[in-house]
């Protein structure tokens, strides 16, 4: 009896997978999925859903018109993109393997682009910052009155700049996490006249620079500007990572928009002061130059003093204005930022810039004295021929006398 009932079943399975393959041939017109898809995490048990969700790939002609956000269900499958066409079909997977087989995991279905998701976070924790210097003074009492609402209340002694924010104002303090991936705004201002922008888009600058300007003095013809990137990575092993133009940390806050801000400010202003004593190198070659050649200059003692005033003020400017060599307070009491703010000083060079600019200045400086040397002689010159003639003058005048009396 047994016997016969298992030829019956040899003899009926051929039948019955030709009728299951012929259903899903690709010749015939595949079925439409009529029944929309719903999960829930307590309808099935998880080595079912598990199973099913491996030995089904969904294929489409038409094209996809939308991804939908990742959903996971305790870990069981992940679904990334669902066709709008309803000629979506269920197509046997060819060498498949159960996970009770080989004790593999088996990896869930993904339609679609995988690493959308991904480029979008990434792009939220990138956060532009970008530096300018137009004026050489900034009154930051008079903008600090009329921005109240956006002031940032100091949390070191440095009183030579100012944070402004723009955008939320719940967070009074400014230590919220509103700044990467959102649409705060933070202006750091500073006295000496640079501003530096943090996560405002290129047409919106304009904007903010006129909330500056109108309390600024000495406002430049040629405005000096400067970019970075700061990227936030929380996964990040150590507390910052440096780049190609851009600087990574797991988080971003106000102390380290102060930290960066103080760098890029302090090189966008030394930039400036760098082509001020530029200009008076190549003036200075030029006159030596045209010594060479005259063996004279023609230079009078006034522009001479002004350049020497103007190299004397630049000094002063770099190094008490810009506060070049002041540690910042927030690196002295913080580890972290100080490890960002030495790393910001040696990625923008400030220290070589620095003994650049004070050989270029000892270059003026020795000019500015060989000159004066040649002024000052021409000056005695003048003076010698001046009592020469005023003796000689006096000798005609008393041989003349003793002429007229020996007459």
């Amino acid at each position: 009896m047994m016997r016969s009932v298992d030829v019956h079943v040899k003899t009926l399975a051929p039948s019955v997978r030709t009728i299951i393959f012929s259903i899903f041939t690709p010749k015939q017109k595949p079925p439409s999925l009529s029944l929309p898809l719903q999960f829930s995490s307590r309808s099935s048990s998880s080595h079912a859903s598990s199973r099913f969700f491996s030995n089904a790939v969904s294929f489409s002609t038409a094209p996809i018109h939308g991804y939908h956000a990742v959903r996971s269900f305790g870990s069981i499958f992940t679904v990334r993109a669902f066709s709008s066409s309803p000629a979506a079909s269920l197509q046997p997977q060819q060498n498949h393997q159960e996970p009770g087989e080989c004790g593999e995991k088996v990896p869930p279905l993904e339609v679609g682009d995988v690493n959308h998701g991904g480029l979008e976070e990434e792009t939220k924790l990138s956060l532009p910052v970008r530096a300018y210097f137009f004026s050489t003074s900034v009154d930051l009492k008079s903008l600090v009155e009329q921005n109240k609402h956006n002031f940032i209340p100091p949390t070191s002694r440095m009183t030579n700049y100012v944070v402004l924010k723009f955008g939320n104002h719940t967070d009074p303090t400014g230590t919220g996490g509103c700044i990467s991936g959102s649409e705060c705004i933070y202006m750091v201002v500073f006295q000496y006249g640079s501003i530096v922008l943090f996560n405002v888009r290129e047409h919106e600058v304009d904007e903010y620079l006129k909330v500056v300007e109108r309390h600024s003095s000495g406002l430049l013809s040629e405005m000096r500007k400067d970019e970075y990137e700061v990227r936030e990575n929380p996964a990040l092993n150590t507390w910052m990572q440096g780049g190609l133009d851009y600087i990574m940390l797991q988080f971003l806050n106000i102390d380290g928009i102060r930290t960066i801000g103080s760098v890029l400010g302090q090189s966008i202003a030394l930039d400036y002061y760098g082509r001020q004593v530029d200009g008076m190198v190549a003036e200075f070659t030029d006159i030596n130059r045209g010594m060479e050649k005259t063996g004279t200059f023609t230079m009078d003692r006034k522009k001479l003093f002004q350049l020497v005033g103007k190299a004397n003020s630049n000094l002063a400017d770099v190094i008490l204005k810009l506060g070049l060599f002041e540690r910042s307070d927030i690196a002295w009491k913080d580890a972290k930022y100080a490890q960002i703010w030495e790393y910001l000083r040696d990625e923008f060079e400030l220290t070589q810039r620095f003994a650049s600019l004070d050989f270029k200045l000892k270059f003026v400086e020795h000019n500015i004295r060989f000159l004066q040397e040649i002024l000052q002689n021409r000056k005695s010159d003048f003076l010698e021929w001046l009592i020469i003639i005023l003796i000689s003058a006096e000798i005609a005048i008393s041989l003349y006398d003793m002429v007229r009396r020996s007459l």
